[in-house]
């Protein structure tokens, strides 16, 4: 995803042109993805996890980190210190963490799904792709999961059925705006940022659209050159200064020569 209240600018980490970028921002609407809800084994007056600075994070993942380890088999509280530490940027220890909660609970749908989730997170898309159709069930079937089935295939290059699985959780839940915004992430990575753009903007106008979908919309308006209109719904959710310097960011890189493939390098250079 582009970012949150907490973004940082393009030029710290261009994720969003890449496979990478569109996993993270589809999995963050699997069921046990980080939601506007107070993440639990938190003070009760924390703000939600979504709306919490770098800083903020940590601590709550120590707090949270502290619960887990007095009882490892406590699912809520190793699904909580999980997440954070997906959003502190710890995949590999938020994968070690649900390996063990998934051993201590093999048939937990909600288990499997944010197994899966670290699994993609930590780079394991295989393993994660096998994770979250284990999760699902046919008979009840979770349109989080289809979206993040189609953000792992999606990552894999198989656009087709990435989409055919937006579509599919579209089904079970019609103008679900990170579905939509997911579907729009799919057209800009192989650079069709007017499709993109549709949708992006079908699920900008959502009543449930958060700060990511809005900022992937000013995104790909940013990509097509359309700089004014971009800084202007960047600055709904960021600063002005951090939305003038992803803008000003874009505007440099699209000036270049091979500016789609000098993206991915950048990004490339920030994940290694």
């Amino acid at each position: 995803m582009l970012g949150s209240a907490h973004a940082q600018p393009f030029g710290r980490k261009f994720a969003l042109l890449t496979a990478t970028a569109l996993l993270a921002a589809t999995l963050a609407g699997c069921s046990t993805g980080p939601s506007r809800e107070t993440t639990g084994s938190i003070p009760r007056n924390s703000k939600p996890v979504t709306d919490m600075n770098a800083g903020e994070l940590a601590r709550a993942a120590e707090s949270v980190g502290k619960a887990y380890e007095k009882n490892p088999k406590d699912r809520q509280a190793g699904l909580n210190y999980a997440n954070l530490l997906r959003m502190t940027g710890r995949n590999d220890q938020a994968l070690a963490v649900m390996q063990q909660v998934a051993i201590f609970h093999p048939t937990d749908r909600e288990v499997l799904a944010a197994y899966g989730k670290s699994q993609a997170a930590a780079g394991q898309l295989e393993q994660a792709l096998g994770t979250i159709q284990r999760a699902q069930t046919p008979d009840r079937p979770d349109w989080r999961l289809k979206s993040a089935e189609g953000a792992i295939l999606d990552q894999l290059g198989r656009a087709p059925e990435a989409r055919g699985r937006y579509r599919e959780a579209l089904d079970l839940k019609p103008n679900e705006p990170s579905v939509l915004s997911n579907l729009g992430m799919s057209y800009l990575l192989v650079r069709d940022l007017k499709t993109a753009e549709t949708y992006l903007r079908s699920a900008a106008q959502q009543p449930a659209a958060d700060s990511s979908v809005r900022q992937n919309l000013a995104l790909a308006i940013g990509l097509q050159g359309r700089f004014d209109e971009a800084q202007q719904i960047a600055m709904q959710e960021l600063s002005a200064e951090q939305a003038q310097a992803n803008v000003a960011y874009l505007r440099g890189m699209l000036s270049q020569q091979n500016a789609w493939k000098k993206l991915a390098q950048n990004d490339d250079n920030h994940t290694n």
